[in-house]
């Protein structure tokens, strides 16, 4: 059976997830900001139509921004994953097999789908994630990943009304591939685009007839099965599940220079918590744990950067001993004087959950830790992310910010999962 897939693509997500509940917006220049409102990372078409490039500083751009009244947005990562979480439910009522492959966007295997209208199933199903969610998603479908992420590519460049290209004649997979630089294909990049440009390589047409020796030659085997899934060679299966990380990184600006260690404490711990978290959602444990610490460059001071890891006794995911032993090789990377940049904290060595081994003269009630990790994380999922957390990351009043927490001033309301923030009608 020849195989079909679907790219479903968030049209411009975090702006998308902004109009979704501020009608102003439509029609409007939109832009939204990265951590610490650093850069431009989603922008709307009317934003894009002004020149305001991706990636700019918000700082360089404020007076394009000013002039033109471009509505400004820090990131509301809280509302985004939300809104993601309901476009990928609606997505699994048309196919068994959906493979969420960012925050934005999933592939959908529909080799087994028991219709010949293959481009209305993707109409119905634009359509149906736009009335159920109010995101507007662009569809490719061909018959290898690869030709699928092309096609949902060209939805956007061809500027299809109807936001689906579907590529599964060989006339329209030749033409698609001709007008597309090798550098635009998925897993090609800019860097290996300069290489190939030195072979007289230059469209995706070129890199598929390119022999096979060549291309594993100067691409390595990862680039020749993306020259095999240019000529329409399924070699990438769907990954139904996410693969375990083998080390998480959990790390932050502060929202303004610090220079209090307490203060320093209070967000590493944080920090360990989240990868406690992260680490008891793929039931996985840590054996080794690392942070770093650096300060602001600053004309009167040489920039500081240290960090210190720390060999667990034994591994583990419970944020209790996390935050413990984050805070142990914290300690002797402080130096006072310096204004604190940033802090993070690495765990690795990971292993299995279930295969982490027991000393045999512990000092640790771990199934006791267990129990209490268990009701954070049903109370956090069921309440809001933080609604439980351990007093090492700081106590503060509702209405009072942690004062080492990234700088968020334009955020949007988190609309869809605080009770206090939601939409009030009013008659």
């Amino acid at each position: 059976m020849k195989k079909l897939y679907a790219l479903v693509d968030c049209n411009n997500f975090y702006v998308s997830c902004e109009r979704m509940f501020d009608p102003s917006l439509h029609n409007k220049p939109v832009v939204v900001l990265s951590n610490n409102d650093g850069c431009i990372i989603s922008r709307s078409e009317e934003a894009k139509a002004l020149g305001i490039p991706m990636g700019e500083s918000a700082y360089k751009a404020r007076q394009v921004l000013e002039q033109n009244n471009v509505r400004v947005f820090s990131s509301n990562y809280t509302l985004y994953g939300d809104m993601s979480r309901r476009v990928m439910n609606v997505l699994s009522h048309f196919s068994p097999d959906v493979e969420i492959y960012s925050v934005d966007e999933a592939f959908l295997n529909l080799t087994t789908l028991l219709t010949n209208d293959i481009k209305q199933h993707a109409i119905k199903l634009r359509s149906t994630v736009q009335q159920r969610t109010g995101i507007p998603v662009s569809v490719g479908i061909a018959p290898t990943k690869t030709l699928a992420k092309l096609a949902n590519r060209l939805t956007k460049k061809q500027k299809d009304k109807q936001g689906v290209v579907l590529l599964q004649e060989q006339e329209a997979i030749r033409h698609a591939l001709k007008i597309t630089a090798v550098g635009d294909v998925w897993g090609i990049g800019h860097r290996n685009a300069r290489k190939l440009a030195a072979f007289g390589i230059s469209t995706a047409w070129d890199l598929s007839q390119a022999t096979d020796s060549f291309v594993k030659k100067h691409l390595t085997v990862v680039g020749l099965r993306t020259a095999k899934e240019l000529r329409g060679e399924a070699c990438l299966d769907m990954e139904m599940a996410p693969p375990a990380k083998r080390s998480i990184c959990t790390s932050r600006s502060f929202g303004k220079a610090l220079t209090s260690m307490d203060l320093i404490k209070e967000a590493t711990a944080s920090y360990a918590s989240s990868c406690a978290a992260k680490l008891r959602r793929q039931r996985t444990c840590a054996g080794l744990l690392t942070v770093y610490l650096q300060s602001y460059p600053d004309k009167d001071e040489q920039v500081y950067y240290n960090s210190k890891t720390v060999m667990l006794p034994v591994a583990t995911n419970s944020t209790l001993e996390l935050v413990h032993y984050a805070n142990l090789a914290l300690q002797p990377l402080y130096r006072q004087g310096y204004h604190y940049k940033k802090s993070g904290v690495i765990v690795s060595e990971l292993c299995a959950q279930d295969h982490a081994q027991m000393p045999l003269l512990d000092t640790i009630d771990r199934e006791k830790h267990q129990r209490i990790m268990e009701v954070i994380d049903k109370v956090n999922a069921r309440w809001g992310r933080g609604t439980l957390i351990s007093a090492e990351q700081g106590v503060y009043a509702p209405e009072e910010n942690h004062p080492w927490k990234m700088r968020s001033e334009m955020r949007s309301p988190r609309y869809t999962t605080h009770i206090n923030e939601i939409m009030v009608v009013k008659s």
